[in-house]
């Protein structure tokens, strides 16, 4: 009987040691993620509790919060031009979380951050109830309208970024959203918004700038005409230009978009190639430079690296192991080559930087309360692309674009705009894709644009019709400022 006593003893004893690890465990351990969760009521009822801080662009709030006392909910958190700064807000909502800044900033906003203790306890000793802090983007709100107001109905997407520090001037994307639908209080309403948002074929809830990546096209010879330049070649040199190019090991003809040869005797120069986007000329360029310089050039200025911006971006890729017909596709933004309106951005910035990538981001300053400066963004470089001295070359052969070539529609009187137009195929049946990017002013460039229209609803897609009327406003807009 005392054996059996014993044994149960110590049943009951393993029983309440466990049970006091899983309560550790719980408490200690798993304690800041069970309360991340998106709908964990507690947390969500306790953030409500306090003024969640404002989001700002320049000192305006685009997102903030105000009294609403005879709800359980004690804020609600409104958006001003919702549609227009969804891409960089983000919802945030009782039923759903948040996304965007207000989920990578949740920890200021909502004043649970260590910087803001003594504030806090300030606040309790003065009897007011605790805030949150503030969050400043480095959004320009000029630039932004301009990119929502160019896009219009189309989907697609525009990002634009000082070129010298990294700081993103308009993160834009159509069809958006309008965050307010998710704030609501009515659960109701705030369900059936987010389920007809969850179900559109354009999804206006993924954030176009950052996440999609499609093919770049045309843009991606950029990539290829730095490589060259790295490499020995000058804009002067003579490359192949004939009005198709025999793809290696294969039967297919790689045509130019205009069927034509892009010069007397099937020959061009590396400017002339890029100022007209010969295709053939590119595709030969390709192969004789090979997959791995491509793909080491692309990786300098953020090929297959992820950027948070603090919001993670989608990672751009280029073809790991292409054939030479592959290769000769991916020189020119085709085959599995993939990237973000970001990245294309982020390309055409660091050659506008004297060859420099630098590091993007979103936030410039973290304030407190009373908007004293917690922490200021300091402008990170990423790598060296390219060399100072070929960097100005490529400058100088992206003005030829603009100036006498594909891109003539990004002109802007007096200011000497460097540019690339593209098309990319999607194939499958989808329509084309129209791309432009360009940095201005050349001589010293203030913002680099990138513009993607994912479907233009035009019979004959062409970036400079389409997408570089988009980036010559963008533009307009920085230089106005």
């Amino acid at each position: 009987m005392i054996r059996a006593i014993r044994r149960l003893g110590l049943v009951f004893g393993l029983l309440a040691m466990a049970l006091c690890i899983n309560l550790t465990f719980q408490q200690f351990v798993l304690a800041r993620s069970i309360n991340a969760q998106p709908g964990n009521q507690r947390t969500v009822l306790a953030e409500y509790q306090r003024e969640r801080g404002p989001i700002l662009v320049g000192t305006k709030p685009v997102a903030r919060s105000v009294p609403t006392p005879k709800s359980q909910y004690k804020f609600l958190r409104t958006y001003s031009d919702g549609v227009l700064y969804a891409p960089v807000t983000g919802f945030y909502s009782s039923l759903y979380g948040s996304t965007g800044l207000e989920r990578t900033e949740n920890e200021i906003l909502s004043g649970n951050d260590s910087r803001l203790f003594v504030d806090r306890i300030e606040q309790l000793i003065a009897g007011r109830v605790p805030e949150g802090g503030a969050v400043q983007t480095t959004i320009l709100a000029s630039a932004q309208r301009r990119a929502a107001e160019g896009l219009g109905t189309q989907v697609g997407s525009v990002t634009a970024i000082d070129p010298k520090t990294g700081a993103i001037l308009a993160l834009a994307q159509s069809p958006s959203f309008d965050p307010n639908g998710l704030a609501t209080h009515d659960a109701a309403a705030q369900q059936d918004y987010y389920e007809s948002l969850s179900a559109a074929p354009n999804k206006p809830l993924l954030n176009r700038p950052l996440v999609q990546t499609i093919p770049p096209g045309s843009t991606f010879k950029l990539v290829t005409s730095a490589a060259a330049l790295e490499n020995g070649y000058e804009p002067t040199s003579v490359l192949p230009g004939p009005a198709a190019y025999q793809l290696p090991g294969s039967t297919r003809m790689l045509n130019n978009w205009s069927n034509a040869p892009c010069g007397p005797n099937n020959r061009t120069t590396l400017a002339n190639a890029l100022a007209i986007s010969c295709n053939s000329a590119f595709a030969y360029l390709g192969n004789e430079l090979g997959a791995d310089t491509l793909r080491a050039q692309a990786e300098k200025f953020g090929f297959d690296s992820s950027f948070d911006v603090p919001m993670t971006a989608a990672t751009s890729r280029f073809p790991e192991d292409p054939d030479p017909a592959q290769t000769a596709m991916s020189a020119i933004g085709q085959f599995d080559v993939a990237a973000t309106s970001l990245q294309m951005a982020q390309v055409t910035a660091s050659v506008a930087n004297k060859g420099v990538t630098m590091y993007p981001y979103l936030v410039n300053q973290v304030l407190a309360p009373d908007l004293t400066v917690l922490s200021q963004t300091q402008p990170k470089e990423f790598e060296r692309a390219m060399s100072e001295a070929n960097a100005g070359k490529l400058m100088g052969m992206m003005v030829q674009v603009v100036n006498s070539g594909t891109g003539s529609n990004a002109q802007i009187p007096g200011v000497n705009v460097a540019g690339k137009t593209g098309t990319a195929e999607t194939g499958g049946g989808r329509p084309n894709i129209a791309w432009f990017v360009a940095a201005a002013p050349a001589e010293d460039p203030q913002v680099a644009v990138a513009v993607a229209v994912e479907n233009a609803g035009a019979a004959e897609v062409s970036g400079n019709a389409i997408a570089a009327p988009i980036a010559r406003s963008v533009i307009e807009a920085v230089l106005q400022r």
